[in-house]
């Protein structure tokens, strides 16, 4: 076989078999010796005789645009596994986009296999628990110069010895003064415990 069938000249000009038998009928194809369709030729006079007015022409894809957000996750995504990333403005390809949503569903099904073997805890109850410890100790801080207070005064009054006292309330002054201190030097590093 010299040409192509009707259904290779078909789907090599993107028409169905019926056109191309229509077309074939007009003869507005040019054929070999034993039938078959001599495809660069047919393609002249199907050209040349067809009217314009009645083609179809395929429909414009209709694309929705991308966010610029979408695109700079994309690359966000790209870049934090060491990938090229495209430039801002300079459009993403399917195959970035297609890596990057791999990546993506990687790294989730990651997370959720961590949940499961309770490597990974809620960001929201670690807070809270965290926040309670921090609070718990401060308090337990905060409260230490009342409870001490007198029994230091009084060891420093026996140690001192005759003619020195140290009063309980002046030295729970000082600790609370010191205990403070120390938590708005914390409060500087860790804010929120002060």
């Amino acid at each position: 076989m010299e040409g192509l069938s009707e259904r290779q000249y078909a789907a090599r000009v993107g028409l169905s078999r019926g056109a191309i038998q229509k077309a074939k009928a007009a003869g507005r194809l040019v054929l070999h010796e034993d039938g078959s369709i001599d495809a660069a030729a047919s393609d002249k006079r199907r050209a040349e005789t067809t009217d314009p007015s009645k083609t179809r022409k395929a429909p414009a894809p209709k694309l929705k645009p991308v966010p610029e957000a979408a695109v700079a996750a994309v690359g966000d995504t790209l870049r934090e596994q060491g990938l090229s990333a495209p430039a801002v403005g300079g459009g993403t390809t399917f195959l970035q986009a297609k890596t990057a949503n791999e990546v993506l569903k990687a790294q989730e099904r990651r997370i959720r296999l961590q949940k499961l073997k309770e490597e990974l805890v809620d960001r929201a109850r670690a807070e809270t628990l965290m926040f309670r410890l921090a609070r718990d100790e401060r308090d337990a801080w905060v409260t230490w110069p009342a409870r001490v207070a007198a029994l230091m005064a009084s060891e420093i009054t026996a140690a001192l010895g005759d003619g020195f006292e140290v009063e309980a309330a002046l030295m729970q002054k000082v600790l609370e003064a010191h205990v403070r201190a120390q938590l708005d030097s914390l409060a500087e590093i860790r804010p929120g415990l002060g």
